[in-house]
């Protein structure tokens, strides 16, 4: 099992930045790809980023691409999601996952509790 706590978020103006954090525990946790969702009030929940063990690998939708930087330490089990730019759109729960990659980015096991974000106009 793993077992994911997101923090960070909170309320920014739009053209701000926010910092999320999901820090990781569980036997296997350390060792699996990791990703950030949203979901916006009445909107289904949609894949933002994710990042592999290894940070060989990542992927963004494209929404948030060059606005959003995902990352990861691996010696405190802890993936980050440096937004900037942020938009009122991008006002949603966001969710920390965890699973295998490619896996994480289509249908992850393991999710969080969710941390809102709300932006601003």
């Amino acid at each position: 099992q793993v077992q994911l706590v997101e923090s960070g978020g909170g309320l920014v103006q739009a053209g701000g930045s926010l910092r999320l954090s999901c820090a990781a525990s569980g036997r296997t946790s350390s060792s699996y790809a990791r990703g950030w969702f949203r979901q916006a009030p009445g909107k289904e929940r949609e894949f933002v980023a994710a990042i592999s063990w290894s940070v060989i690998n990542t992927h963004y939708a494209d929404s948030v691409k060059g606005r959003f930087t995902i990352s990861r330490d691996n010696a405190k089990n802890t993936v980050y999601l440096q937004m900037n730019s942020l938009k009122p759109e991008d006002t949603a729960v966001y969710y920390c996952a965890a699973d295998s990659w490619p896996k994480v980015v289509s249908s992850p096991d393991y999710w969080g509790q969710g941390t809102q974000v709300t932006v601003s106009s």
